[in-house]
């Protein structure tokens, strides 16, 4: 356990890099000291936000019961005392799901981790593109590539999990990277979950015709490009579309399980889609799809508009 947790002070302010613009200043997380936004929703309340400010935030919009419904609680962590879970006011994001062999996917598993079978021999590969809009701590963008695999500890098989996972919305995947753009989001994710972030310049736009996003890294040098029309989107009630990811992987050597809920405001899915540009280059994640040998894009998921939760992890109890 590191020391100092979740106590923050501002220090002195200067010119951001990365994710944000304006000037920042800079704060204590564990035994990291980052900079943050000077005003924004981390220098000011700390990961514990008053709601009804946050509903008057123009940028967020008065609907915000999803997160009424998950209080709070200043929780013990790797990083020490810190308020969770993490909201996320206002996001958007772009996930391809690709086929992929299942001895490539294997590979890169730790044991007793399994690839889940999509088709005879393949299994499923998501990369998303994702722009946290409004959060607690500030925005950010962020790009995951994972392995979806089986649900720990069921043994029933990997047709009748699929078929279950996309009836109740709910997956489990093995994260390969996950780079974003600011150093608040770096170091949470490092110290906090021991995931598998790094520093990168990462663009997501959307607009009412086309979307365009980026990945490179911070000299400049290309990973991924993606660019694609914008299709219909379908206006989704609060609340009635909760979908659930569990990101599974070992913390301090032990097993844990990070679930993150999304509540999709505006929103569409693509199979198949045709119209899909993907270019690679020789930045880490492409090099990461060439290795899993990604071929077929199985789905497109676009997200214009959601709510999300990112909750601390627990203990993976299955694999004791």
């Amino acid at each position: 356990m590191l020391s100092n947790a979740g106590r923050s002070s501002a220090a002195s302010s200067k010119t951001s890099t990365l994710g944000s613009k304006g000037p920042t200043t800079q704060v204590e997380f564990g035994e990291q000291k980052v900079d943050v936004p000077k005003g924004g929703y981390y220098d000011r309340y700390r990961m514990n936000p008053n709601l009804d400010e946050v509903a008057r935030d123009p940028a967020v919009g008065p609907d915000i019961d999803f997160f009424r419904n998950i209080p709070k609680k200043l929780v013990d962590s790797r990083v020490g005392q810190i308020y969770a879970p993490n909201f996320y006011y206002r996001t958007r994001s772009v996930q391809l799901t690709f086929l992929a062999p299942l001895d490539r996917l294997q590979s890169k598993l730790p044991s007793p981790l399994e690839p889940i079978t999509a088709l005879p021999g393949y299994g499923l590969v998501a990369l998303t593109f994702y722009s946290y809009l409004v959060c607690d701590n500030d925005p950010y963008n962020e790009v995951s590539l994972a392995i979806v695999v089986r649900q720990p500890g069921n043994n029933s098989y990997s047709t009748t999990q699929l078929l279950s996972s996309v009836w109740n919305r709910t997956f489990y995947g093995y994260v390969l990277a996950l780079p974003v753009d600011t150093e608040i989001a770096r170091v949470r994710g490092v110290y906090g979950y021991q995931f598998p972030k790094w520093l990168a310049n990462i663009n997501l736009e959307m607009d009412d015709d086309n979307i365009k996003a980026d990945l490179t890294a911070t000299d400049g040098t290309p990973d991924l490009t993606l660019g694609v029309p914008l299709p219909a989107l379908t206006t989704i009630p609060s609340q009635s579309s909760i979908a659930t990811n569990n990101a599974i992987n070992k913390i301090d050597g032990k097993w844990y399980q990070v679930t993150v809920q999304t509540n999709p405001l505006l929103a569409t899915q693509c199979l198949l889609p045709g119209n899909v540009t993907l270019s690679r280059s020789d930045g880490p994640l492409s090099k990461l799809l060439n290795e899993l040998g990604v071929s077929t894009i199985l789905r497109m998921d676009i997200i214009k508009d959601a709510q999300m939760v990112l909750n601390m992890p627990t203990p993976l109890k299955a694999f004791d």
